[in-house]
């Protein structure tokens, strides 16, 4: 393996390859929570959570507010939910996201996303071991245009 995380010598970044986010947006479900999404209409989650709707996507926020966003209740944590949840997609400063990532193995997620900015490297590690995809510093709301994907 190259010291980029490739094995080709390609500049991909080791967090965030093609396939990876390809299996996420495509394959891996269509109930996304979105941790630290509320009703605030100027934070990027409620945007972001607007674009994964026109995906295709169920997105159920997830902030200690509880708020209905985008016409989904809303629940104070990722244990809260009541149903099965796919992805987990996360808008919480970096300090936290580990924290989070472990609470969505926990649950039962097929994959976490940490959006752009959000960085534990940490985390990350743990997150693949215990078998999920994982994507760490982008942002669907880029990644889906980019790729070209379809739900």
């Amino acid at each position: 393996m190259d010291t980029d995380g490739t094995a080709d010598g390609g500049a991909v970044d080791a967090y965030a390859d093609d396939a990876t986010i390809r299996r996420i947006l495509q394959d891996t479900g269509g109930t996304w929570a979105v941790v630290g999404l509320s009703g605030n209409r100027s934070r990027a989650a409620y945007g972001v959570a607007e674009v994964l709707q026109r995906f295709g996507k169920r997105v159920v926020p997830v902030h200690p507010k509880a708020e209905t966003v985008h016409g989904e209740q809303g629940y104070a944590s990722l244990t809260e939910i009541p149903f099965p949840v796919d992805v987990v997609d996360v808008f919480v400063n970096s300090e936290l996201a580990g924290a989070v990532a472990e609470e969505a193995v926990a649950v039962g997620a097929k994959a976490v996303w940490f959006q752009l900015g959000v960085v534990d490297p940490d985390a990350y590690g743990r997150t693949r071991a215990a078998g999920l995809d994982m994507v760490m510093d982008r942002c669907p709301a880029i990644e889906i245009p980019r790729l070209g994907t379809r739900a």
